[in-house]
C-alpha cells in the first residue's frame, strides 16, 4: 500500500482537530481514508454525559476532511515547485445522519468526485462505521481550495 502521509502532512489542521489516521487509497476520481474516534475526545466532555455520542458536525468535519480536503490536496498535485499554502473553505453540504457513533469506533470515509473545477471540488461521501459495519451518514459536499495569494490579500 503507497504512504500518503505527505497529504496528511499538508492538512491545515493539528491535534485536537485533525481527523485523519490514514488515507488507503486516492486516485484521480476517489479517495479512502480511516479515522478512529479517541475514547477521550474533547467534545465527549459535553456531548450527552454518561452517554457519548460523536456530534453530527465532527462527522461532518470528519468527512469533509478525509474526503474533500485531502481529496483536493492531492488532485492539485503538491509537489517542491508549488509550496503555497493552501486553505480549503467548506461551501456547502447535505448530509443524512442514519446511525450514532461512539467512542474507540473506527470509521472509513470513501468520497467519489462529482466534479473538480475552478478550484472548487464537490464529492458524494459515505461514512461507514467499521466497528459496526453500518453506513453512519452519506452525502454530498463541496469547496474551495484557496492559496495564500487570495486569502491574504489587503
Amino acid at each position: 500500500m503507497k504512504d500518503y502521509q505527505d497529504i496528511i502532512d499538508l492538512l491545515p489542521y493539528t491535534d485536537p482537530f485533525l481527523f485523519v489516521d490514514e488515507i488507503q487509497s486516492i486516485n484521480e476520481n476517489e479517495i479512502t481514508g480511516l479515522y478512529r474516534i479517541k475514547t477521550d475526545e474533547y467534545f465527549f466532555k459535553g456531548h450527552f454525559p454518561g452517554n457519548p455520542v460523536v456530534p453530527g458536525v465532527i462527522l461532518i468535519e470528519i468527512m469533509a476532511q478525509i474526503g474533500l480536503v485531502s481529496f483536493g490536496i492531492s488532485l492539485q498535485k503538491p509537489n517542491a515547485a508549488n509550496q503555497k499554502k493552501n486553505y480549503p473553505v467548506f461551501t456547502s453540504s447535505k448530509v443524512d445522519f442514519l446511525n450514532i457513533v461512539k467512542p474507540g469506533d473506527q470509521l472509513k470515509v470513501h468520497s467519489k468526485k462529482l466534479y473538480f473545477r475552478f478550484n472548487k471540488l464537490k464529492c458524494s461521501v459515505e461514512c461507514v462505521n467499521m466497528t459496526t459495519g453500518k453506513i453512519v451518514c452519506r452525502g454530498e459536499m463541496d469547496g474551495l481550495i484557496l492559496n495564500e495569494d487570495v486569502i491574504e490579500r489587503k
